[in-house]
């Protein structure tokens, strides 16, 4: 089993929208039982009393236009214990990696950005600010695919 926690600020939208694109990827690659897929927020902002806020309504109706549901989805903080727990620490944007470096402990290791997997170090922009939930879709898309290539030339999933 492959663990995969993907995060951002909120967990409303980028890091949901990863999660979901990441799980319809596997599920049509036939490796859904190969993988827990999950997503978290460095901050406790979309969280309140314990409650977690639903994606956020663009976001899901980006995923929504490509067939992907995230019904049931809301937002959950980052713990320190979740670097021990995935094998896959995924963050959005570099502010995300300095804040799950410093909530969990550790610097590296199985903490990454996303767009790296592509070949980018470049940070997936905020729709919340930027509007723009279909550039952070096809962000998104271009990122989960070439971290399953990347699994699949690890040898850790068959091709």
């Amino acid at each position: 089993m492959i663990r995969v926690l993907f995060v951002c600020h909120g967990n409303i939208c980028r890091s949901p929208m990863a999660e979901f694109v990441f799980k319809n990827m596997v599920k049509e690659a036939g490796l859904a039982d190969r993988f827990e897929i999950a997503s978290a927020a460095t901050s406790s902002e979309e969280i309140w009393g314990g409650v977690g806020n639903p994606v956020y309504p663009p976001a899901r109706e980006e995923l929504a236009r490509h067939g992907i549901s995230c019904a049931g989805k809301r937002a959950v903080q980052l713990k320190k214990k979740d670097y021990d727990y995935y094998d896959y620490l995924i963050g959005m944007d570099t502010m995300n990696i300095r804040n799950m470096e410093r909530m969990t402990g550790h610097k590296g290791g199985k903490i990454s950005l996303l767009l790296q997997y592509a070949g980018r170090n470049e940070s997936i922009a905020d729709p919340w600010y930027s509007g723009q939930f279909d550039v952070t879709y096809r962000d998104i898309v271009e990122g989960c695919s070439a971290f399953l290539e990347f699994l699949r030339g690890r040898g850790e999933i068959e091709r």
